[in-house]
């Protein structure tokens, strides 16, 4: 049998981008066969410890080039951008299934699946961004999402709170609206694409949610109290901003009390 974690340590720490790829898609292949154990062994290593490619080169958000979206060099970025949000997606998918132990192997499983499918994304991306004549890499990225991995590397609630129902959440706020304008330019390849990764998000907030609730109720917890107490204390800013997608937020998972709060302040 195969170990999970011993694969997602060798993912995180010991991994180019193409063993990254295939290294995600055979655990998978392994899980969906019941070949993998989901007994921890040792403990996970320290955050800090995971190693990224070295290309594309990190800057702050502020720091970072701005490009028209209406551009086909915007457009280019735009898609460089997402592709470093997947890749990135992956890590954090690993990440959480490594770092948090003694957890129902339906956990891992989960996780497992949502690695896999974000893998998927940034290989469907990395053929997009060839049309435009670019590589993953060649632009600069921003690191935002890493940092709130780092932020909560020994909360489990804080994690699934930050990054599943958070920022992966915006997503699903502000992608149909981008869909809308390719669709309006009649760029079906980047419809098709962007839709494929809508549809997959709102099933990993879901699993985000779920998995929140399931460990709200092991530590007898009320969760929309402590996602609002949550978010308050770990996205800076206080909450996120408007508008909110109720709709695909309530199949993934979300109250209308804590959409209430997030538009109105009100829970």
């Amino acid at each position: 049998m195969k170990n999970v974690f011993e694969i997602a340590e060798n993912c995180l720490h010991h991994s180019t981008i193409d063993e990254l790829l295939a290294r995600t898609h055979q655990a998978w292949h392994w899980a969906e066969s019941g070949q993998l154990s989901y007994t921890s062994k040792s403990n996970p290593l320290p955050i800090n410890k995971v190693i990224f490619p070295q290309k594309p080169t990190l800057l702050t958000p502020k720091d970072m080039p701005k490009r028209k979206f209406g551009t086909p060099e915007g457009i280019a970025a735009f898609f460089h951008a997402i592709a470093h949000v997947e890749f990135i997606a992956i890590y954090l998918a690993w990440d959480i299934l490594y770092r948090f132990r003694n957890l129902p192997d339906g956990f891992y499983q989960d996780w497992l699946r949502i690695a896999d499918e974000e893998a998927q994304h940034f290989e469907l991306i990395r053929i997009h961004l060839k049309s435009f004549g670019l590589h993953y890499g060649d632009l600069p990225a921003h690191n935002g999402l890493w940092d709130h991995a780092t932020d909560t590397a020994d909360n489990l609630l804080a994690r699934l709170a930050m990054v599943p129902r958070c920022m992966e959440a915006r997503g699903l706020d502000v992608t149909p609206a981008i869909i809308n304008k390719f669709k309006h330019h009649g760029d079906e390849a980047s419809v098709t694409l962007l839709t494929r990764i809508l549809t997959d998000e709102v099933g990993h907030v879901e699993r985000g949610s779920y998995w929140f609730k399931y460990v709200c109720s092991q530590q007898n917890v009320e969760p929309e109290a402590k996602y609002r107490e949550l978010i308050d204390k770990y996205y800076l800013g206080g909450k996120p901003k408007g508008p909110f997608n109720r709709e695909m937020r309530i199949i993934a998972g979300f109250s209308d009390a804590e959409l209430d709060w997030l538009e109105n302040g009100n829970l």
